[in-house]
């Protein structure tokens, strides 16, 4: 039987249910029921601070300079093109970064990686505001490097420092990292109004970030509980050869081309539809708080489900509906089409589902998610240039967004694919 096929065979009626149980964290596997290995407690609260606090990290340095994008050009005098090269970093970083995490992790343990990868989020967050154009583009490079790394890390850390709890520790780390982005786009202009200007409410946010450094460094280093290194599934077969391999992976990275896209540009499109800095800036924040009570029930009721392909393309019919919205008649309902839109974007959750899914092991899974983030990535780092220089050469946003429809009816296509109960 080809290992990309789904196994028809009926299995034992504990099957499903241990799955299931895996899925939501309910197996431990290294410790016995009633037996605490030492600095559990006192290691497991504080790590899981150390988590929550890293993960709202994860997306202001992107979704802050959406609302205050046209400040920062008619500040630094910097056309289209470099405000395209601005929102396109994110996603070369998690594409490039993301693969050195499993070296860094291996030579340093995971806890001194991620605190590394903290310290550098916190460095290029100043650095990013200090100068010019170039200095701009470079802290974004050195912030999101950093973003990059943890991005890989932290599940490895929930697996491995909360083996009971990994689904509920997975739902937390996704609603706090939901979270930060939208603070990092609904505060932006509030801070830029109370600083006076874009570059302290953007460096402002270094702040929350050296905040978790600290708390990671104790939490990491201080308790029974510190993180380990990762392992090297050395030998292990290629993915590179499975089609559902490559289905997932271009999956992942057509919902993250479309996630950049809203992240860098909506603001700007709500501006110039006559929506105010500071609203357009709360509707990109709604589009990311409505994804944490969608992140937190929709992925365990699909994951029992055979199929999680109608979920896929009916959250991506939401998305589409948005979109249009926002192309024919902007200004009629922005904060419905925020709503739609922000529906549409949550089948993250499910693409991350989808990869544990497809994989048999958890060595298995690991390996598909680094090639679902290194090479997704670099098919979303397109989306935020493409979608700016359509709308440079064009003057207007319609031709970007009738590209960013056609891009979610391929995910909607693609996903359905990916969801079907197959292996890699």
């Amino acid at each position: 039987m080809p290992v990309n096929s789904w196994d028809p065979t009926p299995r034992p009626a504990s099957y499903s249910d241990r799955l299931e149980l895996e899925l939501e964290g309910g197996i431990e596997e290294e410790t016995p029921r009633g037996v605490r290995r030492p600095g559990v407690i006192a290691g497991g609260v504080l790590l899981a601070v150390a988590v929550v606090l890293t993960a709202l990290n994860l997306r202001p340095a992107i979704t802050s300079v959406g609302p205050l994008l046209a400040e920062m050009r008619g500040s630094l005098g910097a056309s289209a093109i470099w405000a395209s090269v601005l929102t396109t970093l994110p996603g070369l970083c998690f594409a490039g970064a993301g693969l050195a995490a499993p070296l860094l992790s291996r030579r340093f343990g995971i806890g001194s990686a991620i605190g590394f990868a903290l310290a550098v989020l916190t460095a290029g967050l100043v650095l990013r505001v200090v100068d010019g154009q170039l200095v701009v583009l470079g802290g974004t490079l050195v912030a999101t490097a950093g973003i990059a790394l943890i991005n890989v890390l932290i599940p490895v850390v929930i697996k491995d420092s909360f083996p009971a709890r990994v689904g509920m520790m997975t739902g937390v780390y996704t609603a706090a990292l939901q979270g930060g982005g939208a603070a990092g786009s609904a505060g932006s202009p509030p801070l830029e109004t109370a600083f006076g200007g874009w570059r302290l409410s953007l460096g402002s946010w270094a702040v929350l970030a050296a905040a978790a450094l600290v708390v990671w460094l104790i939490a990491s280093r201080g308790t029974g509980r510190a993180p380990k290194p990762a392992a090297n599934a050395a030998g292990a077969r290629s993915l590179m050869r499975s089609p559902l391999a490559w289905i997932v992976t271009i999956f992942f990275g057509l919902q993250s081309f479309i996630a950049y896209v809203v992240m860098g540009w909506l603001p700007q499109v709500f501006i110039d539809s006559g929506v105010s800095k500071g609203d357009a800036g709360l509707l990109l924040g709604l589009i990311s708080v409505i994804a944490v009570p969608i992140s937190l029930v929709i992925p365990p009721v699909a994951a029992r489900q055979g199929s999680q392909s109608w979920w896929i393309f009916g959250m991506g019919v939401c998305g589409v509906a948005g979109m249009l919205g926002l192309l024919v008649a902007p200004a009629f309902s922005p904060l419905l089409w925020s709503v739609l839109i922000g529906i549409g974007m949550s089948v993250f959750s499910l693409a991350l589902t989808v990869i544990a899914l497809r994989a048999r092991t958890g060595a298995e899974t690991a390996r598909l998610s680094g090639m679902a983030q290194g090479f997704g990535y670099l098919l979303a780092a397109v989306g935020p240039f493409v979608f700016g220089l359509l709308h440079d050469a064009t003057g207007s946003w319609s031709v970007s967004l009738i590209v960013l429809i056609a891009v979610t009816c391929a995910q909607m296509a693609v996903g359905f694919l990916a969801g079907r109960p197959r292996f890699v």
